[in-house]
């Protein structure tokens, strides 16, 4: 690794500390002036001209005359420049096997920068595995009070999306979380690919929720775990929300089986709604509280409405491909003679004889249609090969 790499992740790593995930000013100022001259500004250890002032206040869209939001920022940042010790930081990942993912490295997330302003600074990753292109992960989320139903319909979507390729995104808490997480560690743990990755809301060396610990060890095994924030940070609402953010972008899909009408999922699915992501949504009783905020995104538009793997592949996939949803279903269901006819043409239809044929004046009583009809539905119905003409009239072509 190249010294000024090197100086990257040290700067980077301490900036994660220094900064609260998506700290609007903290970020702004490293795309003004880059990771390491951001930190020795934070640290007061060099000046800043108008011109820096003015490029955060073009990426913070403030316009001219405007507060200086830098000043703010500073004062913000002052009380914990004290703890910053990037170097601890990267020693306690490495000595729990893990690496930091920087946007200047080979296997940065390139789906994240879709994030543009609010992309995180780093990734502390934490597992064997590589982190997949966005086009082989989706994301299950929803409810920590999952229901029975939920947790059957999440077991299925997992396994199937992961006997598909697919590595299945979540963010590790109880419910809906857990049981995507166990049903691809069931289905394909132990491959090469990783099972399923896990988004962390506190630092990597935590397993948190607690309850969760056993899962979470196997995943950091079988598959990721991921963070923005440093080994030894604690969960907060606050990170919980930003968190999402990041659940969202590196998935292809965001699919949400169970939420309340209030529920922390249907953040993750208005992220990935506006981050152009196609959102899917399982449906539920209408009397059950941990699927209104299901309804809530079906209704407003949000999602597509979905109830299997396939269905989830064929709403990820790209416009033209192969269909794996209902249009699959229904491409593989047997052709009905009936299919595709009109009102008319199926009563005349159904108005013809298997065996002993009749004649058109029998069949317009039978079907109640005029003679003209019957004779152009015939006409119709022998061009499908559903009707055929004998020396004593008409009946139905035997298949």
């Amino acid at each position: 690794m190249s010294r000024e790499q090197q100086d990257l992740r040290l700067a980077r790593a301490a900036l994660s500390r220094l900064f609260e995930p998506s700290d609007a000013v903290g970020l702004g100022l490293v795309s003004v002036v880059g990771p390491r001259d951001a930190l020795r500004i934070a640290r007061r250890e060099i000046g800043v001209g108008t011109g820096v002032h003015r490029g955060l206040a073009e990426a913070l869209d403030i316009p001219d005359g405007g507060r200086r939001p830098l000043e703010d920022g500073l004062e913000r940042w002052g009380p914990r420049l004290r703890d910053l010790a990037p170097e601890r930081d990267l020693a306690t990942l490495h000595r729990f096997g893990g690496r930091l993912v920087i946007p200047e490295s080979a296997d940065w997330p390139a789906a994240l920068d879709d994030l543009q302003q609010t992309a995180p600074l780093c990734l502390w990753v934490r597992g064997r595995r590589g982190i997949p292109p966005a086009s082989g992960l989706a994301a299950l989320v929803g409810s920590r009070d999952s229901t029975a139903y939920g947790s059957s319909v999440t077991a299925d979507m997992a396994a199937g999306l992961a006997t598909r390729g697919c590595t299945i995104v979540s963010g590790g808490a109880y419910g809906i979380d857990a049981q995507a997480h166990r049903a691809a560690l069931a289905t394909i743990g132990g491959g090469d690919r990783a099972a399923t990755i896990a988004v962390l809301a506190c630092g990597i060396d935590r397993y948190y929720p607690a309850g969760n610990e056993e899962l979470l060890r196997v995943i950091a095994d079988e598959g990721v775990l991921i963070s923005e924030v440093p080994p030894g940070s604690s969960p907060t609402r606050w990170r919980f929300l930003q968190r999402n953010r990041l659940i969202a972008a590196l998935s292809a899909v965001t699919v949400v089986v169970e939420a309340r009408w209030r529920s922390g999922a249907l953040n993750t699915a208005h992220h990935a709604a506006g981050l152009g992501r196609p959102v899917g949504a399982v449906p539920g009783s209408v009397h059950s509280a941990n699927s209104a905020g299901c309804h809530r995104l079906l209704r407003d538009g949000t999602a597509v409405c979905v109830t299997d793997a396939a269905d989830v592949v064929e709403l990820a996939g790209p416009l033209g491909a192969e269909p794996l949803g209902d249009r699959a279903r229904a491409d593989a269901a047997p052709v009905l003679d009936h299919d595709g006819l009109t009102v008319p043409d199926l009563l005349l239809l159904d108005g013809l004889p298997a065996r002993a044929p009749t004649t058109v004046d029998k069949l317009s009583v039978v079907a109640g249609l005029s003679t003209r009809e019957v004779l152009g539905g015939l006409a119709r119905l022998e061009l499908a090969g559903l009707a055929v003409r004998s020396d004593g009239g008409w009946c139905r072509r035997r298949p």
